[in-house]
């Protein structure tokens, strides 16, 4: 009950705070918890606060001197090979043929 409690709260604060695979797991690293995240999303009269992303970010650089990357998705390698797939087809000059 509290794994799937757990993991909704981890949806959420994703969505709410527009985070990345990355971000949550950089934030996992750090110890922090759903609510912190979203107890840190900056109202609009906080005008010097940084997005979430940026603060987890710059927390997590602070820490462990790098910041984790997206690793892209066998969906978008599919997706980018299609789209070269059809860039780089061959045209044909009919032409030269004797039909």
């Amino acid at each position: 009950m509290g794994n799937k409690k757990n993991q909704e709260a981890w949806k959420d604060a994703k969505k709410r705070c527009q985070l990345n695979e990355a971000d949550l797991q950089m934030a996992k690293e750090l110890g922090l918890t759903p609510r912190s995240l979203l107890k840190n999303i900056p109202t609009p009269d906080q005008k010097w606060k940084a997005p979430v992303k940026w603060w987890v970010r710059g927390l997590y650089e602070e820490k462990f001197g790098k910041v984790l990357s997206v690793k892209a998705t066998p969906n978008k390698w599919k997706a980018e090979r299609k789209k070269l797939e059809k860039e780089s087809i061959i045209s044909v000059d009919l032409e030269g043929l004797p039909f």
